[in-house]
């Protein structure tokens, strides 16, 4: 009866093993399920957020108060270009903006030039998607606001058809959204 019980034993122990190796494994993998489907968002981002895009809005939100239009006018006009290989250009101004009376933009007036640096911003660089597709960052290379160069930028992402949004800390202080539509 004892090499019975031995080999009873022996063979519970086995199973116990077998059993919890095997639970160990399902585990790591059903862990692992979301951090695979963040990734697998990551790139499917990183595939739509290629092309033109065109501004639409532009809300700032400063002190709890929230205007549209403050720089770029109630009506942007504003591209963002992303290309395939990480890199991006972006230009945003107030249609508004007067045209300069000299007809020369090395002579515009005081009133002429603040119009052209409060109404606009551009910049450059290359670009990365967050592995779960919700953050934009930017490596600025050069801005026409030029506390941007050589800079880091982290906007939250949203990418829905043909609209993305994203909100970063606005260079005229505050949080602005932008929100732009894909160009066919």
């Amino acid at each position: 009866m004892k090499t019975r019980s031995l080999v009873s034993t022996y063979s519970t122990r086995k199973i116990a093993l077998t059993l919890s190796a095997t639970a160990l494994v399902a585990g790591t993998l059903v862990a692992g399920i979301p951090q695979l489907w963040a990734q697998q968002q990551g790139a499917a981002v990183s595939k739509q957020i290629v092309g033109v895009w065109k501004l639409v809005s532009d809300v700032n939100t400063k002190d709890g108060v929230s205007k549209a239009g403050l720089a770029f006018g109630p009506n942007p006009n504003g591209r963002f270009i992303f290309t395939s290989n990480g890199y991006y250009a972006t230009l945003n101004t107030n249609p508004s903006i007067p045209k300069f009376a000299s007809g020369n933009r090395m002579q515009g007036t005081a009133e002429e030039n603040k119009a052209v640096v409060q109404g606009s911003i551009g910049h450059f660089g290359t670009y990365s998607i967050s592995p779960d597709g919700k953050v934009l960052t930017l490596k600025v290379e050069g801005s026409t606001w030029p506390a941007w160069t050589g800079g880091e930028q982290k906007r939250s992402l949203s990418i829905k058809g043909d609209e993305m949004k994203y909100t970063v800390a606005a260079s005229i202080g505050g949080m602005s959204e932008l929100v732009y539509k894909r160009l066919k």
